[in-house]
């Protein structure tokens, strides 16, 4: 935010509405609030009169109602304004830290989009002397101070890297510091979620925080069109706003006078209008609900649908399979998961949209597919045909693939009614009912709000109350608060619920019009009141920014958004003082680091927890999973006490141990022991004041898309690029055809050919890869063939070397026994059965080639004695107990130094020509000496004969 943008803000907070007062600090997200911190205290108000500070902080002027403070002992700290009249202010109970984190980094980002890189320059700045545009996160470049500051960390050993928090990735700068800031250079990739870190290195004893946030490709904002008109909610409704799922900075935001959109948590925004003659003044002012997706913002208007792209803005309906009205509702997910596993080929919805009957999935690329109505829910419910039953409400729940519905059910319909729940799994495609009924009164409408939970956990919010549903819907009831039973609109003057924020860290925040907040955690059931931040006046929303830390958004109206970090953690220490709430335990360590783990076959997961607590607590670990049962689970618990604390640590293993060899049906039991678990790990007890939250994460049993295999020593860089044709001649082609076989190398799906000497043998090496590279060299039985139908190749292994029993499959079985079957498909795990036993199997000639090779068994590829050749096999993994996925892999073979033998009809030829060349000379040497002889021996007789007849 800019300076201006500041004096504007707090010009508007000030002006009118009751008194509050803030504190701020120099650090971004308060992430320094140390004996070191300057301390901004501000007060709103016309009956401020002095500060009241314990002796231990000094106070710049206490009697200003804005100043600065320090405090030089640690500790919590009793701060409050001193007010004319006879109310009292709130005082604040502020925890001061002694710490020797004292500098952060700070960083810019440059995107290429040429190439798809991003580079982000780092330096470390101290933001209790930085600069002004370091302190506003407005800075291309560091400070003076900056860089003398980074250059002496960097003379004492300090360089940053950047670490994804998903893939696990590093990276490192590049080249040397310039200019005081290093430079790191980052693909674009869906791992959004980075940080930077530093070395341990101090100076004047002071290290350098770490600092999380998100770098996701570059967002464009919708330009702002001359001539297009503003759209909003109606007059004098309260703020609606949605976020990108995984980049929670990008949010668009609906006033009832314009609508805003930012990708970088209002630091800078746009407004989003509509072309002329498109709405009604009356439909521009009419929108009800908006959702943030990737193919654009949609706005329900009047029970219709619109889209809003860059330029465009679209009714949809009948064309995209949607409604042309009656849509009461839309939403988008929550949380972000990056990666989850789908087992059957399907798709994620990224939308859901619902009129009184009918539910909606939408994907991407504006595709709309009915997926429910309340009349098939009946027959899925089993409930009664005379019955009236709506949809209330719908939202998408904790898991990646499921999405709820809050199901309206009455029999009269005049006074009460229930409400149900049921919840759709869009990779199973089936409907579970969940064990929640509520009863309401017929114009109660509730929103809920899934947490951040392996087992479905919801709380749900009316205009009064809070209502809670945990541990699986087994524990249910109404949120409670000190006084007036849960009713928050008592204790905020009558105001009623606006907002509920949740985040990953399990803290919930509830915000009423007026500005009052409320807070509790999950699997907390009582709330407490926040002291009062914004005035009541001013329009405001909870949301994430892209350090994944609270702020709230102001919309002001003269049309203009300011967004404010709001310290969530020290205000929720402030108001948990007085109440001498202690955490139950003392820490909670674990080593789950991801938040997505892929178990193959044979694989198995060992994770680790611990909980150290005061003894005679009797505290304890819980392991929650919400899926398919296909894992085993054993957990192992050790206890120690020692100096009046106990620590349990449990070590948790998942795994799966079913042997998928000759099985009736391979693929079945397959699909039958694969699919997606979520797991959370918790303490057995809880409560607001516990800093760290459960850890959730998923394991996905089955095939990862992003495991491979590669045939060592082959690659795409080591020949000429070019495609080519060669011919295979049909002598050496599996099902002898008539006519040779003409086949063009594709270079970009074959690789470079390996050139191997015909007499010396080949045995293929496997390695398997996944998305972070090499993995390790596949050791199980794989087999090869040649993919244009060759089969003038052979092996050195005989079944009877390799040590079968009885006769061992080989391709020519297996193709004449799935003669149905492509030749890719005759052969592979699902029919496999070793030779090694007398019980599988028939006896046979044991003498044949053994055509099954793996890394220990010696069995090599040996090619013919007579002809050289080009070779294209492709290779598959034969072992049924290795892996869910169908891995493959081509590689290609050019056999030389063989002479070639001469074709018979070319003997045959060169022998014609020889001779025909050989009468040819005899014929000519004829009249040749025919000619000599008529010239030296007959024609000199008859010329002698005359002579002596003259004579």
């Amino acid at each position: 935010m800019a300076a201006q943008g500041v004096a504007v803000l707090l010009s508007w907070l000030s002006c009118c509405g009751s008194a509050v007062w803030r504190y701020s600090s120099n650090s971004p997200n308060y992430r320094i609030f140390s004996t070191r911190s300057t301390i901004k205290l501000e007060y709103e108000g016309t009956l401020f009169s002095e500060w009241s500070v314990p002796g231990t902080c000094s106070i710049k002027n206490k009697r200003s109602p804005k100043t600065e403070l320090r405090c030089s002992s640690p500790g919590v700290q009793t701060i409050r304004p001193i007010v004319t009249g006879p109310d009292l202010e709130e005082e604040r109970y502020l925890s001061v830290d002694v710490s020797h984190t004292c500098f952060l980094w700070y960083y810019n980002v440059i995107n290429f989009t040429h190439n798809l890189t991003q580079v982000v320059i780092v330096w470390i700045y101290d933001p209790e002397n930085a600069d002004p545009n370091e302190l506003l996160q407005n800075a291309n470049e560091p400070s003076l101070n900056s860089i003398i500051l980074s250059k002496q960390f960097a003379t004492l050993g300090q360089k940053p890297t950047i670490y994804t928090i998903l893939k696990r990735k590093v990276y490192f700068p590049h080249g040397q510091m310039k200019n005081g800031a290093w430079q790191i250079s980052i693909p674009v990739n869906s791992d959004v979620l980075k940080e930077i870190r530093g070395n341990q290195v101090a100076f004047q004893d002071c290290f350098i925080a770490d600092i999380l946030f998100l770098l996701a490709a570059p967002f464009l904002t919708m330009p702002e069109i001359p001539g297009f008109l503003s759209i909003s909610s109606p007059q004098g409704s309260q703020l609606i706003a949605d976020w990108a799922a995984c980049i929670p900075s990008s949010v668009v935001v609906v006033a009832d006078m314009e609508t805003f959109q930012t990708n970088n948590s209002f630091h800078t925004w746009t407004r989003i209008r509509v072309p002329p003659n498109i709405l009604t003044d009356d439909e521009r002012h009419s929108v009800s609900d908006v959702t943030l997706t990737e193919d654009g913002i949609f706005f329900l208007i009047n029970g219709i649908l619109y889209i809003k792209k860059l330029s465009a803005f679209t009714r949809l309906g009948g064309d995209v399979n949607l409604p042309n009205g009656r849509i009461i509702g839309i939403t988008s997910r929550k949380w972000c998961w990056v990666k989850y596993l789908l087992k059957d080929k399907g798709r994620r919805s990224s939308m859901a949209v619902w009129t009184e009957n009918e539910v909606y999935l939408g994907y991407t690329f504006l595709e709309f597919v009915k997926i429910i109505t309340t009349e098939k829910l009946k027959g899925l419910l089993n409930l009664s045909s005379a019955a009236t039953l709506t949809i209330h409400n719908a939202e998408y729940t904790g898991h990646p693939l499921e999405l709820a519905l809050l199901l309206n059910y009455c029999i009269t319909c005049n006074t009460m009614k229930k409400i149900y729940l049921v919840i759709y799994n869009e990779d199973t495609k089936q409907w579970v009912y969940q064990d929640f009924a509520l009863d309401v009164t017929i114009d109660t409408f509730l929103i809920p709000h899934f947490m951040y939970s392996a087992m479905p956990e919801l709380i749900l919010q009316d205009k009064h109350r809070i209502y809670y549903c945990y541990h699986n819907f087994k524990d249910a009831g109404v949120v409670q608060t000190p006084t007036e039973l849960g009713n928050l609109s008592r204790l905020s003057h009558n105001s009623i619920i606006h907002d509920v924020f949740i985040d990953y860290y399990g803290n919930i925040m509830v915000k009423m019009e007026n500005n009052v907040m409320f807070y509790f955690k999950i699997n907390i059931k009582d709330a407490l009141k926040l002291h009062l931040w914004t005035n009541s006046t001013i329009k405001s929303l909870i949301s994430l920014n892209s350090s994944g830390q609270i702020y709230l958004i102001y919309v002001f109206e003269d049309g203009t958004v300011h967004p404010q970090e709001y310290p969530l953690k020290l205000e929720a220490q402030s108001v948990t003082f007085n109440t001498k709430e202690k955490c139950p335990f003392m820490a909670f360590h674990n080593n789950i680091f991801g938040v997505f783990y892929f178990l193959d076959k044979g694989q198995n997961l060992t994770v680790w927890a611990q909980i150290v607590y005061l003894e005679n607590i009797g505290l304890h670990i819980i392991v929650e999973s919400y899926g398919p049962n296909i894992l085993e689970k054993k957990d192992h618990v050790q206890y120690e006490t020692a100096s009046g604390y106990c620590t349990k640590t449990m070590t948790i293993t998942f795994s799966q141990n079913i042997n998928y060899e000759a099985v009736d049906d391979y693929f079945k039991l397959q699909h039958e022991n694969t699919g997606l678990l979520l797991v959370r790990v918790r303490p057995s007890e809880y409560a607001k004041t516990c800093p760290i939250a459960p850890k959730l994460f998923q394991i996905a049993v089955g095939c990862d898309a992003s495991k491979f295999i590669a045939v060592k020593g082959f690659n795409k860089k080591e020949c000429l690029h070019y495609d080519f044709f060669y011919i295979i001649e049909k002598s050496y082609l599996r099902n002898r055809p008539s006519k040779h076989l003409r086949v063009q190398y594709n270079w970009e799906k074959y690789g470079c050919p390996l050139r191997v000497d015909f007499r010396e043998k080949f045995r293929p090496v496997i390695q398997l890869y996944n998305e972070n590279g090499y993995v390790e060299d596949v050791e199980v039985n794989f087999i090869v063939w040649e993919i244009h139908g060759r089969d003038d190749y052979s092996f050195n292994n005989t079944m009877k070397k390799s040590g079968c029993l009885n006769e061992a499959q080989t391709w020519k079985s297996m193709t004449e026994l799935n003669k149905h079957l492509p030749l890719e498909e005759a052969w592979g795990p699902e029919n496999y059965k070793h030779c090694f036993s007398y019980a599988i199997g028939k006896p046979g000639d044991l003498n044949q080639p053994y055509e099954i090779i793996n890394k220990s068994n010696h069995n090599h590829l040996v090619w013919p004695m007579d002809h050289s050749g080009m070779y294209v096999f492709r290779v598959k993994i034969l072992d049924p107990n290795y892996s869910f996925c169908n891995l493959t892999a081509i590689f290609a073979i050019e056999t030389f130094g063989m002479i070639p033998s001469p074709s018979a009809y070319l003997v045959a030829a060169l022998l014609f020509l020889l001779m025909l060349l050989f009468f040819t000379i005899l014929v000519l040497s004829y009249f040749h000496y025919m000619r000599i002889y008529r010239e030296y021996i007959y024609v000199p007789f008859h010329k002698s004969g005359r002579k002596q007849k003259n004579n």
